[in-house]
């Protein structure tokens, strides 16, 4: 039976606690800032903490840029203060604060004469397609940040709980209008998630493909288009479907398209698909409807089938900006959903009765990661 002399260690009291403790004493603060082998350590963390501290700052000077449409007036060349100004409704004086805000952050360039210029982050933001739509619906994630705490503890009724009605399973209370301002918004960022995902897995040996919860049918377009000789079918909700039609049409898809409405809570998947999709899916729900879904997935592939699931993802072990403070936060705002991490996902998968599991390297964590599995004989 263990005594108290034999109780390990506070782990804040040792390996280190001591350092910290010292480090957040403000007496030694100032002298790490003047002492020649600590102050640049010293300066760059308070450098580090400051860009922390405004970020939210900068977060809303980008969202005005959009939102005045700025980065297109400027497309063409550069233009001064007063211009801009007038072409928008601004006064001038409060331009030139944006403005300059722009520079500082390298969107913009200021020239010598006093006019501004698209920078090179300014026009790749132009470039990437949904981004500038992403931006401007981030007014309600913002709102849902204002108190933080109230948030983490479940205190409010979200802005992107009601935005996101489907996670809820929602979907015969789904409004037309919401249903397309979600397939709007997820086509328009899902073409760059499609480019990451066929960068990452290869589609050479499928015959077959099931896009679940495939919106309007961004990523079998990009399939399609890479291999011509597989098949398609895309599950959403009825009321998403339509996009899809129009969408998949228009891209000559007809003769090798199903499309099937349904919800994977309460409808049968599909069957006779050797490659099933989940391409921002999972984070959207809690690990109950996870749960569910993968073996409803495993249940509808033959043997030897396999499962490709492609989203943004926690760092797990080792955290990371984009999965653990972005997406991590943003769904918990959404009220369901969850940032999970590639092992804890391998984890859910073999739980579900896959192996094989693959989690290939992603070139952009912030825009998506991926993994594969089987299933087994």
């Amino acid at each position: 039976m263990a005594v108290a002399g034999d109780l390990p260690e506070h782990p804040s009291r040792s390996r280190g606690g001591w350092l910290t403790r010292l480090i957040a004493n403000p007496r030694f603060q100032r002298w790490a800032s003047g002492f020649p082998l600590t102050r640049g350590i010293a300066r760059r963390d308070g450098a580090e903490i400051f860009d922390i501290v405004q970020g939210f700052v900068q977060s809303q000077v980008l969202a005005a840029l959009v939102e005045l449409g700025l980065l297109h007036h400027l497309i063409d060349g550069p233009e001064a203060p007063a211009v801009l100004a007038r072409r928008v409704g601004l006064a001038e004086d409060r331009m030139a604060i944006l403005l300059q805000a722009g520079a500082a952050l390298g969107l913009l360039r200021r020239r010598r004469d006093g006019r501004f210029a698209l920078a090179r982050k300014g026009a790749a933001i132009l470039g990437v397609p949904g981004l500038e739509a992403m931006i401007r619906h981030h007014r309600a994630f913002y709102a849902d940040m204002a108190d933080p705490v109230a948030l983490l503890r479940g205190e409010q009724e979200t802005e992107l709980a009601r935005f996101w009605p489907y996670v809820f399973g929602a979907a015969t209370e789904m409004e037309p209008e919401v249903a397309r301002r979600y397939s709007d918004l997820m086509a328009q960022s899902q073409g760059l998630v499609a480019q990451d995902v066929l960068r990452m897995v290869s589609f050479r040996e499928t015959r077959h493909l099931l896009d679940i919860g495939g919106g309007s049918g961004a990523f079998l377009s990009a399939v399609a288009e890479r291999y011509p000789d597989v098949r398609l079918t895309l599950f959403d909700l009825p009321e998403v479907i339509p996009s899809a039609r129009l969408r998949l049409s228009e891209a000559g898809l007809n003769a090798r398209l199903t499309l099937s409405p349904g919800s994977f809570r309460s409808d049968p998947l599909p069957e006779g698909a050797d490659t099933v999709s989940l391409i921002r899916v999972l984070y959207d729900h809690d690990d109950a409807t996870v749960t569910a879904l993968l073996a409803k997935v495993h249940t509808a592939l033959p043997a030897g089938g396999r499962l490709v699931v492609a989203e943004p993802m926690a760092g797990g072990a080792r955290p990371e900006r984009a999965g653990d403070v972005y997406f991590a936060f943003y769904t918990m705002a959404m009220g369901t959903g969850r940032a999970r991490s590639a092992a804890r996902i391998a984890e859910m998968c073999r739980g579900a009765g896959f192996t094989n599991v693959r989690i290939p390297h992603s070139p952009r964590p912030f825009v998506t990661s991926a993994l594969s599995c089987v299933k087994g004989a």
